[in-house]
């Protein structure tokens, strides 16, 4: 069975978890990282020197790094779905898969765990003010891509919106103020209709 070493409110194994949900696969979750450790002993650094989650083991196979397991993933188990069939699209979805880190580096740190995982006395909002306005002006990219497709990679989901959906899920969640991407949002409102989303990506902010 797949063994996926992560905490689930952790961004990047949500986006293992939930292609493994997509995908209809069995597996096993391991807690590892922040308050549940493992990830500093011997034994979790053989297979990941960077003492980082997520990581899996598929078969005596090991793979670190999210983005790489997400494609993994879906190129074993959905071809035709989640890893597009077409060259191009399956190109145009993979785009997708890396701006997210263009995203997630404004972001992750500078907002969310501003807001999230910072005592309130020990944060400077003003920073975090300055970040969201930033990340809010990248989302005009993903926004003006949706206006003419329903998912980031066409007109079904594929890999190019597991990156980014778990990252943009925070955005919604956070108490911010926003800017107005009305193609981004119809998109957002179209993940959370969808189970697997529902139950790994969107809960509640930890």
């Amino acid at each position: 069975m797949l063994k996926i070493w992560g905490r689930s409110n952790s961004v990047n194994v949500k986006k293992v978890l939930w292609a493994a949900e997509e995908l209809g696969l069995k597996y096993e979750r391991i807690d590892a990282g922040m308050e549940h450790g493992v990830v500093q002993t011997p034994e979790y650094k053989r297979m990941n020197p960077m003492s980082l989650v997520p990581t899996i083991e598929d078969d005596g196979f090991v793979l670190w790094e999210s983005h790489a397991i997400v494609r993994y993933l879906a190129a074993k188990h959905g071809a035709g779905t989640l890893w597009p069939a077409e060259v191009r699209q399956r190109a145009d979805s993979d785009r997708w898969m890396d701006w997210a880190h263009t995203f997630a580096r404004e972001f992750q740190r500078p907002v969310f765990w501003a807001l999230a995982r910072t005592p309130p006395e020990k944060r400077d909002m003003n920073a975090v003010r300055e970040a969201a306005k930033k990340c809010g002006e990248l989302l005009a990219v993903p926004d003006q891509a949706l206006a003419r497709r329903s998912f980031l990679g066409g007109d079904s989901l594929s890999i190019g919106d597991i990156p980014l959906g778990c990252h943009v899920q925070l955005w919604m969640r956070l108490p911010i103020e926003r800017p107005a991407h009305a193609n981004l949002t119809r998109w957002f409102e179209r993940l959370a209709t969808r189970a697997p989303f529902t139950k790994i990506v969107d809960i509640p902010i930890s």
